[in-house]
């Protein structure tokens, strides 16, 4: 056995020892409320109730038409990152379409929201600066900020006063404001875990007050919250006290990437200084014709309509939580049943399948030791039917 399969093989173990083994499980059907997959037991058809599709836009065939219909103008990869050859027409166009969108001066395309975090937050603090940081926040904002090498802070999950209190302590130290140094509040707007949401009022009057800059990741709220889906911090009126959002075009707009979006000096910065943007290839222009036409549903009286539909989902799977004694608040279209240890959310899982729905568990390190759990994802595409089986089975295990 070589060495990189004898280490491979011990972390393997380790992991299989905690109950924290993950395998690929592909679909053999498009994304959507029902799909067949490859499982252990061979070809399965479930109900879908992990998917973040949650305007049901993945599988839309008008967003396939105009991802075609851009390969064959654009073909089929970018060639190059943007700074070199790969910054296409259609790219810009799709900015433009996003800013509109956001009522911002300006949007920048990323790969990835995980790109976008890992680019954004080292660009605008790093060394002698201080990141503070919800203690439930994201992967991807965990790693921007380390990425940074700012000193980081985190603050209890959604504690204004902890983090009040964190900003004062900042204002006496030497790494901080007294050195000049940058202070940066970061959090996500949804929490894609629990999906509860940001005091981003709250939030906002801390940043105002204590000089800091305040960045959002609307990941799991665009397209489901606020004005035409615009998101949490549209909802809340606070696009002028928000220095950057960060939003995906991979969940409910159903394509893929993510931007940036804020004034024209950001993206001015972020060009120059985001190495996941500056060192990566850039997105299939293909992409960016498929994703402009999903922004065109999703903002217009088609999204509408979805989002109400979205939201009776969400509604009627919130109440019926609570009939089973769950403390459900309709909030978004993300639902947590906390079941403690891996492997009774494991074992929940395979009952529910067992009853054809797919409800992935959720474990460390995704969610904090102790905290494994279902976590149901809701869409558009579901209908009343598979919303009452799904409690109905939940009822049941």
């Amino acid at each position: 056995m070589s060495g990189i399969d004898a280490l491979a093989r011990a972390e393997l173990e380790a992991i299989a020892a905690r109950g924290l083994t993950r395998a690929l499980e592909p679909l053999r059907t498009p994304p959507g409320a029902e799909i067949e997959l490859d499982g252990p037991r061979g070809r399965e058809a479930l109900i879908n109730f992990s998917s973040n599709d949650y305007l049901g836009l993945a599988s839309d065939v008008r967003v396939a038409a105009a991802l075609a219909e851009g390969a064959r103008a654009w073909g089929a990869g970018a060639g190059a990152s943007r700074l070199v050859c790969g910054d296409f027409s259609a790219a810009r166009a799709l900015e433009e379409d996003l800013a509109r969108f956001e009522g911002t001066e300006s949007a920048l395309l990323f790969n990835s929201g995980y790109a976008a975090n890992c680019g954004l937050l080292p660009a605008l603090v790093g060394p002698g600066d201080t990141v503070f940081s919800d203690a439930l926040n994201h992967a991807s904002l965990i790693d921007g900020c380390r990425l940074s090498r700012a000193a980081i802070q985190v603050y209890p999950h959604r504690d204004l006063g902890a983090l009040e209190s964190l900003l004062h302590q900042s204002l006496r130290s030497n790494t901080s404001s007294q050195a000049g140094g940058r202070r940066l509040v970061v959090t996500d707007t949804v929490f894609s875990m629990d999906g509860d949401l940001a005091p981003l009022e709250g939030l906002a009057d801390l940043c105002d007050r204590h000089g800091a800059l305040l960045v959002v990741d609307e990941a799991h709220a665009t397209g489901v919250l606020g004005p035409s889906g615009r998101g949490l911090v549209s909802e809340l009126g606070l696009s002028a006290r928000v220095d950057a959002r960060m939003a995906t075009l991979s969940k409910a707009v159903g394509v893929v990437g993510a931007h940036v979006c804020g004034s024209r000096l950001l993206r001015d910065l972020l060009i120059n200084k985001a190495r996941p943007l500056i060192f990566s290839t850039a997105l299939p222009p293909a992409l960016a014709c498929a994703a402009q036409a999903a922004l065109g549903l999703l903002a217009g009286r088609e999204g509408d309509a979805r989002r109400a539909r979205l939201w009776e989902n969400i509604e009627r799977f919130a109440a019926g939580l609570r009939r089973l004694g769950y403390p459900a608040e309709a909030r978004s279209a993300i639902f947590p049943v906390l079941l403690g240890a891996p492997e009774r959310a494991l074992a929940a899982a395979a009952r529910l399948r067992e009853q054809g729905l797919l409800v992935k568990p959720i474990r460390p390190p995704t969610v904090p030791a102790g905290t494994s759990r279902l976590r149901f994802a809701l869409s558009a595409a579901h209908t009343a039917a598979q919303i009452d089986r799904a409690l109905d089975a939940l009822a049941a295990i």
